[in-house]
Order: structure tokens, then sequence, then C-alpha cells
């Protein structure tokens, strides 16, 4: 192993953790744009991914799921990320490895579902016990937000494939 090859495989995963904890507490005092500060906060995990593989992308999204828990005030932003956003690197990475474009969009969308369910129990359980989330008509909700998630995944390819010819050279998304 190179001099530096160890403290370099530590540090990097957590200087990316960090941006993902920054961001994330700046969508909690954000007045506006705090589901896209969330969202971004899900994009340094990519980069972790990369550099380290899966295992490393998972203890990282691990990582700042926690501490955001603990440190973040608007705990809905904590649960969108850890639902959706932080994990959603690790998937894409392990779902664009099959390479067959209709089962990977398959995989995507069932994850966005299952997570996009997961933060509307949980915010209906815990936060909105009161009040009718079918007057908000949730198939609707649904059904933009598998449009939104697709834009999103479209964008987030686009981020990868420019992080990869600038930084990581000889490095592949794939791989994870």
């Amino acid at each position: 192993m190179k001099p530096g090859k160890s403290a370099r495989s530590i540090t990097y995963p957590a200087l990316l953790g960090a941006v993902s904890l920054i961001l994330l507490y700046g969508s909690a005092i954000s007045p506006s744009g705090a589901i896209g500060l969330v969202a971004l906060a899900g994009v340094p995990c990519a980069g972790v991914v990369i550099a380290g593989g899966t295992s490393a992308g998972l203890l990282s999204w691990a990582t700042v799921s926690v501490l955001g828990l603990l440190l973040v005030p608007d705990k809905f932003c904590v649960l969108l990320y850890a639902a959706m956003f932080g994990l959603y690197p690790v998937v894409k990475s392990k779902t664009e490895g099959l390479r067959r474009k209709v089962v990977e969009m398959m995989l995507k969308l069932l994850f966005f579902n299952v997570s996009f369910t997961i933060v509307v129990l949980v915010t209906k359980t815990v936060a909105l016990e009161g009040l009718p989330l079918e007057r908000f008509h949730l198939w609707v909700l649904y059904l933009l937000g598998n449009v939104v998630f697709l834009l999103y995944d479209f964008g987030f390819s686009g981020l990868i494939v420019a992080y990869l010819s600038r930084v990581g050279k000889g490095r592949s998304w794939r791989k994870g």
C-alpha cells in the first residue's frame, strides 16, 4: 500500500459526508428550497461510492443520517435524506451495474415509490395524524413525484459523468 493511501480513503468520504451534513443543515434553516437542498445533500454520497465503493457509500449515508438526527433541527429533512436522497447513489450504482435500461428504470422507480411511501407514512403518523392526506390526492403526488424523480435521475447521471471526467479518471461508477 502506498503511503498516505489509507488516510485518503478515510478523509475523502469524511469530507464528503461533512458536505452532505452542511447541506442537510442548510435545508433545515432555508425558508425555501429545502427539498432541493436535501436532494443536493445526496450528491456527495455519489463521490463516496465512486471513490470507496458501496460499503463506503452506505457507511457515509448512515453516518450523515444519524448525525442529521442529532444535529439538524428539521427532522423531516433528515427523513427525506435517510429514506431517499442519501441512499439513492448506492441504489443507482447497483442498478446501473445491471446494464439493462428497462430493469434499471423499474428498480429505480420501485426504490423511489417505496422510499416515498415510507416518508408519507412516517410523516402521517408522527406529524400529521390529524390531517386527512386523502384530501391532497396522494396518487397525484405519486405521479408527479415519479416524473420529478426521473428528471432528478437524469440530472444526477449528468453530474456523475461530469465528476468522472474531471476528478475520477480511471474510476468507474458501476464498480461500486
